[in-house]
């Protein structure tokens, strides 16, 4: 059974005076550093002392009973009643309020003195109850609670603070039976207001745990809620709990039902407890007894009653699934919601509820998702509104069922007879939405079926075949043995092989060929047919379906279009790439010989790229000048591949020519700058030019947006000055600072490209510093220096990096 009728909602308990609840948080500890919290703080203390007062106030009534009889029985006066109390208390060595409980039962013999004095003959044997209050004390204080109540919610919380809280009950609801057995709440404690309110009124033949007990009129007992899936207030709050119903009483009548929840399955089921909660039951008998009915919602005049029966045999005469709504208003007269009156027998409920469980709750409570906005449920209002009928094809109900949503699609019709509304909907019948679904799929993949008797030669297509051979429905469709006439007669052989495997050998075929349409519209269609066999294995019928992939015969040829044109593309870049790299290695060897010239040692590292794709424009370059003095370079065309290649070879035969004329390393750049602007094509690069003097051991050199080279002094590395100096090609008429350094015996000097320190994820700055750290490491050898610093390079762009090292004799 489903929950179907009003959600639950978790909360604290709004009941004035409720005790707390097992499954709530105990109080916070307040921090009294504001003047929310010092409120928060006086309320709590406050709630708690109102709690004691009425405690107190419970236990004082019964000591002042037992102090009356003892005056009528001892003829004293009530202070030595009093002091008698107390001294009897003394002696029997137990609290004041268990003697006066003792007491009165003595006194009374009544069904409670009756329970108390079987717990008394034998030991308790409840083990969840609480222990340090007898249940003589629990069940008088209770009547005690319950004689003062005002009304059936102070009855309530007088059971829950006095009784069943020290059960292990967390909350009670009290419900008046009515003359047509419709259920009312006339008290709770221990749930929300929220709760209360929405379960104020339960209509008759709508199953709950009240209603069990009072089908059964007995004491009855629900183990795990979970388990029977039986709707009740606090269901959704605590749903594995457990819930015990006693019919109340009086006179051989039912007059309504007390229900007591715990939080945890299996309530307890000790004889002695039932016999408790049978007293607690007689004593909310008497105050379900005087209380005045109240009339059931929605309170219809005896026309209005007489019209909504009338509608309701209305309904079961139709053939449509149909729901009868009565409007659902608030005290105010505003409409909150509708109640479902009736339904007939077609009415199929989309969760699979039976109808029983449907009637007499409220729309939203069975379809919360009817709420949303432009939903059904705003339909029916409008409709309620202004009397206008409404026609809603296609619209979604969702059912709420175990918290999973149940969606169906249905054509709703909404017409408003007098204060009641008629809701007929028709459920999409699941052929009907299948045949539709296949009739768009084929539309959407452009496919038609067939079917031919052999025998009769009867033929049948759908209109989508119609469509795609050209034909009007009114013509006669195409047999399979005329239909070469229609097709490119380059593909009639193929035709031919399709018709043989299928009418002779009597197996599934398939073939694409050429349809040519009476309309002069040739199109690509692919056919696959079947045979279908009668009991004697002869051949009956076929069919099959066309579909026209015209779209996906262009789009072949379009593709192997494109992969000719890309293998024609891969191939000449192979080339360029292939042509790139041997123009590269031609010009600078990976590793050349160490040059020995008069006062240095030159040795070059050259490190290309991981990927032959990217071969780079990285270039390096010394030679002796016809002056004596030395030209060492270093360079980086922009870009990759065989235009950086070329563009390598221009800039660096470039600077060879020029640097002829035995002019200074910033006049050097600034005519190469001009080369790289004028006699190429927007080629860029950097670069950093040097002329040594091996006599003097002087250096003159510049840069154009290049980094400066590092000088290695005593294991000391150190980068020269970064003096101005743009890129090349990047203004025509570019100046060039230039900059000396007077160099000593043994001292290196270093020059590289970019591709040495240059990182993703880390600032050249920092990167340089890890060179410096590096290049400063002692070492025995020039080219032991330049492998250390290759392969501890910081590098990870996969960049080919040049390196040219210089040590002075």
């Amino acid at each position: 059974m489903r929950d179907f009728l009003p959600s639950e909602h978790t909360g604290t308990p709004a009941v004035p005076g409720a005790r707390p609840q097992t499954d709530t948080q105990p109080p916070r500890d307040v921090t009294h550093t504001g003047n929310v919290g010092r409120l928060a703080a006086t309320v709590e203390r406050l709630r708690q002392e109102a709690l004691e007062a009425q405690e107190a106030a419970d236990g004082r009534a019964l000591i002042e009973l037992a102090k009356g009889m003892l005056v009528e029985r001892l003829g004293c006066g009530p202070g030595e009643a009093s002091r008698q109390l107390v001294k009897l208390a003394e002696q029997a060595k137990v609290p004041v309020l268990a003697l006066a409980a003792d007491i009165i039962n003595q006194a009374a013999r009544d069904h409670v003195s009756e329970i108390a004095q079987q717990f008394l003959d034998t030991a308790d044997a409840e083990s969840s109850a609480d222990q340090t209050v007898p249940p003589a004390v629990r069940l008088r204080t209770a009547e005690s609670g319950v004689l003062a109540a005002t009304d059936s919610q102070a009855v309530a919380t007088a059971l829950l603070d006095n009784a069943l809280g020290a059960l292990g009950a967390h909350g009670v609801a009290i419900w008046s039976v009515g003359p047509d057995s419709s259920l009312t709440l006339v008290g709770h404690a221990g749930f929300t207001t929220e709760d209360g309110n929405r379960w104020r009124y339960v209509p008759p033949e709508v199953a709950t745990c009240a209603r069990l007990a009072f089908n059964a009129r007995q004491l009855t007992i629900v183990d795990c809620l979970a388990d029977t899936g039986i709707p009740t207030i606090g269901r959704r709050r605590h749903p594995n709990g457990g819930r015990i119903m006693i019919p109340c009483g009086t006179g051989g009548r039912i007059l309504g039902v007390l229900e007591v929840s715990w939080p945890d399955p299996r309530p307890p089921q000790h004889p002695r407890v039932l016999r408790q909660l049978e007293a607690l039951a007689e004593l909310c008998a008497h105050t379900v007894e005087d209380r005045a009915p109240e009339p059931t919602p929605p309170s219809l005049s005896a026309q209005q009653v007489a019209a909504v029966a009338e509608l309701a045999d209305l309904a079961d005469q139709l053939n449509d699934p149909v729901l009868v709504l009565t409007p659902s208003l608030d005290p105010g007269g505003q409409l909150i919601d509708f109640r479902i009156h009736h339904t007939n027998r077609r009415f199929i409920d989309p969760a699979g509820r039976p109808r029983s469980m449907v009637i007499g709750t409220r729309f939203l409570e069975a379809y919360p998702a009817a709420a949303d906005n432009d939903s059904l449920f705003s339909k029916l209002e409008r409709v309620y509104a202004t009397g206008e009928a409404c026609q809603a094809p296609r619209t979604i109900l969702t059912a709420i069922v175990d918290e999973v949503p149940i969606t169906s699609v249905a054509d709703v019709s909404i017409t408003r007879h007098g204060t009641a509304l008629l809701l007929i909907w028709n459920v999409e019948d699941e052929t009907a939405r299948l045949a539709s679904l296949l009739q768009h799929a084929q539309r959407l993949g452009r496919v038609g079926g067939f079917e031919q008797n052999i025998h009769t030669g009867e033929i049948s297509w759908n209109s989508q075949l119609y469509a795609l051979f050209g034909l009007p429905m009114s013509s006669s469709p195409v047999p399979l043995e005329e239909l070469a006439g229609h097709a490119h007669p380059d593909d009639i052989n193929s035709l031919g092989r399709f018709l043989r495997t299928l009418l002779h050998r009597l197996r599934e075929s398939t073939v694409d060929f050429r349809l040519k349409r009476a309309d002069g519209i040739t199109r690509h269609v692919r056919m696959v047919a079947e045979p279908v066999l009668d009991s004697r294995g002869q051949l009956h019928s076929v069919r099959g379906a066309c579909q026209d992939i015209s779209s996906q015969h262009w789009t072949e040829v379009a593709l192997a279009a494109t992969r000719d044109q890309l293998a024609d593309s891969e191939a000449e870049s192979a080339d360029r790439t292939r042509l790139a790299l041997q123009l590269q290695r031609a010009i600078m060897p990976p590793a050349p010989a160490a040059q020995e010239v008069p006062g240095i040692r030159i040795a070059v590292r050259y490190r290309p790229a991981e990927s032959e794709s990217l071969v780079g424009g990285d270039w390096y370059d010394s030679v002796v000048l016809p002056n004596g003095k030395i030209l060492i370079s270093v360079g980086d065309v922009a870009g990759h591949g065989i235009q950086a290649a070329t563009g390598m070879v221009i800039l660096r035969n470039a600077l060879r020519g020029l640097a002829v004329t035995g002019a200074g390393p910033a006049q050097l750049l600034s005519w190469l700058n001009s080369v790289a602007c004028h006699l190429t094509s927007h080629l860029t690069a950097t670069a950093v030019c040097g002329i040594y003097d091996a006599e003097t051991r002087h250096l003159r050199w510049a840069r154009a947006g290049h980094l400066p080279p590092v000088l290695v002094r005593h294991e000391q590395a150190n980068a020269l000055p970064l003096i101005s100096g743009v890129l090349l090609g990047a203004l025509p008429d570019a100046e060039f600072e230039e900059d000396e350094v007077q160099l000593e015996s043994a001292d290196t000097l270093l020059m590289y490209t970019d591709g040495l320190v240059e990182r993703r994820d880390v600032s050249v700055t920092d990167s340089l510093t890890q060179l410096l750290a590096v290049a400063s490491r002692p070492v025995d050898s020039l080219d032991k220096r330049l492998d250390d610093l290759l392969t501890y390079s910081a590098s990870d762009t996969d960049d080919d990096t040049c390196l040219i090292g210089v040590q002075v004799h």
